[in-house]
């Protein structure tokens, strides 16, 4: 029971001193999640009260099953975006085939994790590189901060796939912005941005939340344009069953699947990062599990697709809690917020809400890691910068895949493209280098030592191939031709083939090929292939030296 449930474990040692963390911690993350839940809930085109849905079941479901003790999940910016840029293809925003939608789109990305954590295939999202999701999130961060110019210009805009869309509508509508609204937007940014910036001990959104309302209740601003949240259903939601459509389904599941690995990324980011500073260990295929059914039961109680976010548990985790108790006590907060006091938010300004998440993702916005990436590898750093421009040009879906594509192509591109050096002996270290890099290093005209540092298989052969070639026909003298293949962790069929042909050619110019550094599982694979047979006395060197020392061209 308790390697299906990980509560069971914790429940059964808890430390009653932990408790007072984590009712701190579940105190201080419910007053943060009111307003950021209603934010993102909007931002993705929902009623602000589904945002308060989504952080009650959901995060119960996740403190039974997840392996992290202070991961906080919820609705994130990224994903609600993303719900908002592409749900909207499918209905009108904010209706009630929009609603039911997002709840499907809920249950996919629930299903879709919880069928990776039980296959273990949490290893699938290794191929968004870095690289991608960094390019990603700045643009995406770009395109939510700018999406939000119509609540705090007070405005209606329809935006477009791209920030250039909603840049260029904001500015030809600049006329009509309501000025009381503005001033509530740039005074809300002005107080977060300085809450943040002195470490405040109160939430800076639970400040223009309280002072929002208050402005607008006392001048009542909403007779002079100002566009207010209004009534919020209070009471828990009932079990409900999204509405299946198969061509829904269909055409939702390429989002599904893009929210579910940015979704699991940035969750274990962030459970890895923390579970780090407390010295314990995450198990993935239990986060995607407990991830899976969190979004699961949220989507049949009116929940959208949530996930861990950074902010929200690195503030759970500063607040103290020690165990998921914490979001247990954050859940039953946010519970009895639903029950009792939902009316407190009626005046609550759209452009509160608004300003907290322009300042929310701009903080995602990361141009060190740009100059990193370029400083490191120049690659990468054009993967990260042809993710962010596609992303903005194109918009957040088409955007990440034009990345994933871009990064994918890179990668074989080099895999086809191997490193492959020359080696000559130092006599003074007594070790193989590359000539090109140690030009002290001997060579012997008769004999050329080669190491290639990746695996063969059938795309990158012909360049080896072509190599090889190149040094037959270049060194008149040359006898023999050692392959150093100390750096090759796999063979497929395919090269092998190759390899047999080329020496084949190659006896006929009297080269031989030698072998040295066979590593064992690509010596099982060339056992299988018969060279213990037809080739065993070239194959059986261990290093390059004993190979010279057989030519008498090295001192044993």
């Amino acid at each position: 029971m308790s390697n299906l449930i990980p509560a069971v474990k914790w429940l059964k040692k808890y430390d009653l001193k932990d408790l007072k963390g984590d009712l701190s911690a579940g105190i201080i993350v419910a007053i943060m999640l009111v307003p950021q839940g209603m934010a993102y809930a909007m931002l993705a085109g929902l009623p602000p009260v589904i945002g308060l849905y989504s952080v009650t079941l959901p995060l119960m479901v996740y403190a039974l099953f997840g392996s992290s003790r202070q991961l906080a999940v919820g609705p994130v910016a990224l994903v609600s975006m993303m719900i908002g840029t592409t749900v909207v293809n499918f209905a009108e925003t904010g209706s009630a085939e929009y609603i039911n939608i997002v709840l499907l789109l809920s249950l996919l990305i629930g299903i879709i994790n919880l069928l990776m954590g039980l296959f273990g295939l949490g290893f699938l999202v290794n191929f968004l590189s870095h690289a991608v999701i960094s390019g990603f999130t700045s643009a995406a961060a770009l395109i939510i901060g700018f999406s939000q110019l119509k609540h705090i210009l007070g405005v209606n805009l329809a935006g477009g796939h791209s920030v250039f869309h909603l840049i260029i509508e904001a500015i030809s509508k600049i006329g009509e912005t309501n000025i009381p609204t503005l001033i509530i937007g740039l005074a809300s940014i002005v107080i977060l941005f300085s809450l943040k910036k002195i470490k405040s001990p109160i939430p800076a959104p639970l400040v223009v939340v309280i002072g929002g309302i208050l402005v607008v209740r006392l001048l009542n601003l909403e007779a002079v344009g100002v566009k207010i949240v209004g009534d919020i259903p209070g009471g828990f939601p009932s079990f409900s069953m999204p509405e299946f459509n198969l061509r829904n389904i269909n055409a939702l599941l390429p989002v599904a699947l893009t929210i579910a690995f940015i979704g699991f990324m940035e969750s274990i980011a962030v459970a890895k990062s923390l579970a780090a500073k407390d010295k314990y260990k995450i198990d993935s295929s239990q986060e995607l599990r407990a991830l899976g059914l969190a979004n699961i039961v949220g989507s049949f109680f009116s929940a959208y697709p949530v996930t861990g976010g950074f902010g929200r548990s690195a503030v759970n985790y500063q607040s103290g809690a020690k165990t998921p108790l914490a979001s247990i006590i954050t859940a039953i907060l946010m519970i009895i917020i639903l029950l009792y006091f939902t009316p407190l938010f009626y005046f609550l300004p759209r452009a509160v809400l608004g300003s907290i998440v322009m300042v929310a993702v701009f903080g995602l916005i990361d141009i060190k890691e740009a100059k990193h990436l370029f400083e490191v590898k120049k690659s990468d750093g054009w993967i990260l910068v042809v993710t962010f421009i596609s992303t903005l040009l194109l918009g957040v879906e088409s955007g990440i895949l034009f990345g994933f594509i871009y990064s994918l192509s890179v990668f074989i591109k080099r895999s086809a493209y191997p490193h492959i050096a020359e080696l000559g002996y130092l006599e003074e270290e007594g070790v193989f280098r590359n000539v090109e890099r140690y030009l002290e290093a001997k060579t012997y005209s008769q004999v050329a030592i080669i190491r290639i540092d990746a695996s063969l298989y059938f795309a990158n052969m012909n360049f080896l191939e072509d190599k090889l070639c190149e040094i037959v026909g270049d060194r008149v003298n040359l006898k023999s031709i050692i392959l150093d293949f100390s750096g090759i962790n796999d063979i497929d069929a395919v090269s092998i083939g190759s390899l047999e042909e080329l020496m084949t050619e190659c006896k006929e110019n009297r080269v031989e090929f030698y072998f040295a550094g066979i590593k064992g599982p690509v010596r099982d694979v060339l056992k299988g292939a018969g060279w213990y047979e037809n080739y065993g006395d070239k194959i059986k060197y261990l290093s390059i030296e004993d190979i010279l020392v057989d030519m008498k061209l090295l001192n044993d």
